[in-house]
């Protein structure tokens, strides 16, 4: 088959037929009973599908079905929504946000950076320093991590953590502790890398994550987190067969060609959960797959997602090799944002060196991390995080009454409540109450 390229986009162009034919945004509460409709019309560019699926997660919203078609000139989809509740989107602030930010002002192209390869990184964005991490990950990592940073006086503001497949990702924001401000000083800069470096240098395989580089956003820490763990290549070791029964049923993921249309198809069937959509497409987008014609439908617990995409040069996925590592790495792209187990949740004021004190309570307890979601929201700092025994049993109530006895006297609140491996809805699982602290964040607290 001949090669059909992804058109060429030039941005003058484009700007100009934006400005001639501008998205159209309808926000529908009549049409269905159960649930809110949003409807797009657009013209076509490249990226677009993810642009408007992480700003439909960044809301919160659980995309329930879903139709998309982007052949040709124009982007026409239209998703059925609601929110962690399972109610139309009423609230008129919501409305008028998707409006505008599907609307022709919001509308823009992400700035990006690529990702560089190395173990820590560290960059300035407005007020804060973003210091991000990779490598295998072990018992106490994120404890050793926060301890470095409070010893140097840098306040932890906004932080993600990620695990999966052994290793383990961070994006953390931070600042001067009196300032309150980004750290431009270079020798401090300078001792907290070369720290951080020290604590992941036992880690003998993080020299294959500077063997790629992708695009980076700026701004969605869940995007970066996905990247840096592609770049690492984290898939590796996924394994291909699916059980259905299983407790932590795999996803199922099949890969064919639609020979009339020239099309690879791409079919996924797994648990629901939030940001499902958003996993998925951003996990193609970076590996450079348009996604032409897509099918999303929700059928509590398992959710069915179809893709017809090529890749941008044109061509489809022909090689058993190339649908082997397509499926690896959608399946990986799901698996890093499930956690099972038991979700802690601790608010208190925020102070440096609190998430290193809450990090060690939890290390001495013999809990490991395998996700964490840190927020700052004026004086209130919020850590949530999935925790498992150290030697992947569960936790014992013994040990949470002892978390509670010793965070009680830090004058903080804790909240635990367990993650079932299975569950009858996405906003049964715990998705709903931790989505807040995963991915839309950020923009949040910028604004």
């Amino acid at each position: 088959m001949a090669k059909v390229c992804w058109p060429y986009f030039d941005p003058e162009y484009e700007n100009l037929s934006t400005r001639i034919n501008p998205p159209r945004v309808s926000v529908d509460n009549s049409t269905c009973s159960d649930c809110t409709l949003i409807k797009l019309d657009s013209v076509n560019k490249p990226g677009i599908l993810l642009e408007v699926v992480q700003i439909l997660s960044d809301l919160d919203l659980i995309i329930t079905k879903a139709y998309i078609s982007s052949d040709g000139g124009f982007f026409m989809d239209v998703f059925h929504v609601t929110d962690q509740l399972g109610n139309k989107i009423t609230d008129s602030k919501t409305i008028d946000y998707i409006e505008k930010a599907l609307g022709p002002k919001g509308q823009t192209t992400e700035e990006v950076k690529s990702w560089p390869g190395k173990v820590v990184g560290v960059h300035s964005i407005g007020n804060h320093m973003v210091v991000e991490l990779i490598g295998r990950d072990r018992p106490g990592l994120l404890s050793e991590i926060s301890a470095v940073l409070a010893n140097l006086r840098f306040n932890v503001y906004v932080a993600e953590v990620w695990t999966h497949n052994r290793r383990i990702a961070c994006v953390l924001y931070v600042n001067d502790d009196v300032t309150c401000g980004a750290v431009n000083d270079p020798t401090r800069l300078s001792a907290m890398e070369e720290q951080l470096k020290n604590i992941l240098r036992g880690c003998e395989d993080d020299e294959k994550v500077g063997y790629t580089s992708f695009s980076m956003g700026f701004t969605h820490i869940d995007r970066r987190l996905h990247q840096m763990l592609f770049a690492d290549r984290d898939y590796e070791g996924c394994g291909l067969t699916n059980e259905v029964d299983s407790p932590s049923f795999k996803p199922k993921i099949t890969i064919e060609r639609c020979e009339e249309k020239g099309y690879s198809v791409v079919s996924v069937r797994c648990k629901d959960r939030a940001k499902l959509m958003f996993d998925i497409v951003c996990t193609l987008t970076d590996m450079e797959y348009v996604v032409f014609h897509a099918t999303i439908s929700s059928d509590a617990p398992y959710a069915s997602q179809e893709y017809y995409i090529r890749h941008m040069d044109g061509c489809t996925l022909d090689t058993e090799g190339e649908k082997e590592r397509v499926i690896k790495c959608i399946e990986a792209a799901i698996q890093r944002r499930v956690s099972e187990g038991l979700r802690l949740e601790l608010c208190a004021k925020d102070r440096v060196g609190l998430l290193s004190e809450v990090t060690r309570i939890l290390r001495e307890n013999g809990l490991s991390v395998s996700r964490a979601g840190v927020s700052t929201v004026g004086e209130q700092a919020v850590n949530v995080f999935f925790v498992r025994d150290a030697s992947g049993n569960p936790v014992d109530m013994k040990t949470i009454e002892a978390l509670r006895k010793e965070i009680g006297h830090m004058t903080m609140m804790l909240s635990v409540e367990k993650v079932p491996s299975s569950s009858k809805a996405p906003e049964a699982s715990g998705w709903a109450k931790t989505s807040f602290f995963f991915g839309n964040l950020l923009e949040k607290f910028l604004a």
